[in-house]
């Protein structure tokens, strides 16, 4: 499969630009061999993961910085053992420059590792308008969650919006990877009829083994259905080979209305591979 091979494009793809990358803090040596073809300011999320630790996440930052892009540090609520520790972390990304912009997200543990059990407790304790934080990122979950029903969902997203805006910081909801697009499209929709008019950077998948791909949905709980996969391009029965984001980058932009949908872009997760997404991404755009 070839980079633009499902795009089927003679014109620009707007959901393209500005678009944004994840990578983890083992993947500073990859990004600087992609960093040729990957346009200078581009937003790259580092991940946090709880095989690391501060300093290698702080080593990404700088890194990521010294390239010429802008980190957008993860804060894990779960994953703090207390207010302290948040206050540390967030102190030590204002030394480097890196606070203006953060992605909160509750974890992965199912028992919190101290005071703060989603994302929504981080942001009342005020911690982050504090040390100079300015926008924040909070998760979006177009098809759902495999552990919380999806009113929940809603209802938390809505109350992190309000309280947002009202510390005047901007918000940024970024998505879940998904492989079908009009549940993507309906999720934005619906956030619009609410009231909802942050950003929307939409999870894809950058291009990679299909078997990797599948491991990493069923440990986020996206949907694999057969059908669902054929939308995207690959075939459960023939797991050889790579799948690239053509088809599902297509039907976005395709789909896309300004005035239902407002102001969406995209949001790769590069798995470890951010030289294969970056060009796949120069290529398609």
């Amino acid at each position: 499969m070839t980079a633009g091979e499902h795009l089927h494009r003679d014109r620009p793809v707007p959901v393209l630009d500005d678009f944004s990358l994840e990578i983890t803090g083992r993947d500073a040596d990859g990004l600087a061999g992609a960093a040729p073809l990957i346009p200078a300011g581009t937003r790259v999320n580092i991940t946090y993961l709880g095989g690391e630790t501060a300093q290698q996440r702080l080593a990404a930052v700088r890194a990521v910085q010294e390239l010429g892009f802008v980190p957008v540090v993860h804060i894990a609520a779960r994953r703090l053992r207390s207010a302290t520790e948040l206050g540390e972390y967030v102190t030590a990304l204002a030394d480097t420059g890196a606070q203006t912009e953060v992605f909160l997200i509750a974890g992965d543990p199912a028992t919190p590792a101290g005071p703060f059990p989603d994302s929504l407790s981080v942001l009342e304790s005020g911690v982050l308008q504090a040390a100079g934080v300015q926008r924040v990122g909070i998760a979006g979950y177009p098809e759902g969650h495999p552990d919380i029903p999806s009113p929940v969902l809603a209802g938390a997203l809505r109350r992190k919006v309000a309280l947002l805006a009202e510390q005047g910081l901007d918000t940024v909801v970024t998505t879940q990877f998904s492989f079908d697009v009009q549940p993507v499209l309906d999720w934005i929709a619906g956030l619009r009829r609410d009231g909802v008019d942050a950003p929307v950077r939409v999870g894809v998948p950058g291009p990679v083994g299909i078997k990797r791909l599948l491991a990493y949905a069923r440990r986020f709980g996206v949907k694999t259905s057969a059908g669902i996969t054929r939308k995207y391009g690959f075939s459960l029965t023939n797991l050889v080979g790579t799948a690239g984001p053509g088809a599902f980058v297509a039907a976005l932009s395709d789909g896309l209305d300004p005035a239902v949908h407002g102001k969406v872009r995209t949001h790769f997760y590069t798995f470890g591979d951010v030289r294969a997404t970056a060009a796949w991404v120069r290529a398609a755009a």
